[in-house]
């Protein structure tokens, strides 16, 4: 185990991933290319099959993976998720050794990740909640955005870990800031998202032909780089997932359950909050994107 203060290393320090879906099987690969040592347990099998065929060991169970590992980095899908795997009497936070560093990867409530921190804390363990800006195409580019929340000293001493799954990393404040950061950036996407499909509606209601609407609007100050990938899965009709509509839903209600405290005025994301909530059920494992031919009334072509 890496000592107080030291940097992470690739050759002694062992990393311990949880969560095997669209971001946590991508970051594994990442690490793991890097030459990391990774070992990795998912809760349902199949996942994990799966990646084990890439080369990474699979640990049986997960208190296995904690106990061989100096560092448990996790993304999961929701805070019941984190809960279960952290919080159980059986969970990481109970078998992980002192001095062990948690990185706690997913989008969860600011109220879940706080109580990680404090549990962490009284175990001796050093948390940092680091929140992902960025979606599948951007981790397997290493390209992300990395957002944390903790101590300082282990955000130093993980540099190394960032600088191989990360074009760049910030330190945000105490524990769950990152998390925090990260509903401010997911509110923006989300709004943002139902702008354009409320301006592509509007174009093609005012008969401008699809693909020059695009063509323009993709080409104009106005659109964000993060959304320019979108207008590609638009004009083709491809929403499989980069970004699923389901976790927008979800981090949409975090934003404005944390804001329901705070009696701040927040109408665009309210609305946008409403869209995303109603199509979630629907088409909940697409790409947010597809929101674009729900609003415009148009079936889904994927």
């Amino acid at each position: 185990m890496p000592h107080a203060a030291d940097p992470l290393n690739k050759q002694s320090t062992r990393i311990g991933i949880i969560g095997l879906g669209l971001m946590g099987s991508r970051l594994a690969e990442r690490l793991h290319s890097a030459g990391w040592k990774v070992k990795a347990w998912n809760r349902s099998p199949e996942a994990a099959q799966a990646i084990g065929r890439t080369g990474i060991r699979i640990a049986s169970s997960l208190s296995e993976l904690v106990s061989d590992s100096d560092v448990i980095l996790s993304s999961l899908a929701n805070d019941e998720a984190v809960r279960a795997v952290y919080l159980d009497e059986d969970g990481v936070l109970s078998i992980a050794k002192p001095g062990t560093i948690v990185l706690e990867m997913s989008t969860i409530s600011p109220e879940l990740s706080f109580e990680m921190h404090r549990m962490a804390r009284e175990r001796g363990q050093h948390a940092l909640d680091v929140a992902i800006s960025g979606s599948t195409p951007a981790v397997e580019a290493g390209t992300i955005t990395l957002l944390a929340g903790g101590h300082c000293t282990t955000f130093e001493q993980c540099v190394p870990l960032f600088e191989s799954i990360a074009k760049q990393w910030f330190f945000i404040g105490p524990g769950s800031s990152g998390i925090r950061m990260k509903l401010v950036v997911n509110l923006l996407l989300g709004v943002g998202m139902q702008a354009i499909a409320e301006a592509v509606s509007l174009g093609e209601r005012l008969e401008i032909e699809e693909p020059v609407l695009l063509d323009v609007l993709s080409k104009t100050a106005v659109i964000a780089p993060a959304f320019l990938g979108k207008f590609q899965k638009i004009r083709s009709g491809d929403y499989s997932p980069e970004f699923p509509l389901r976790l927008m839903s979800k981090d949409l209600n975090l934003a404005l359950e944390a804001d329901h405290s705070l009696k701040t005025r927040l109408p665009a994301a309210t609305a946008a909050q409403q869209l995303f909530a109603e199509a979630a059920p629907l088409d909940g494992d697409l790409d947010l994107s597809a929101v674009v031919p729900l609003v415009a009334g148009h079936p889904i072509r994927a």
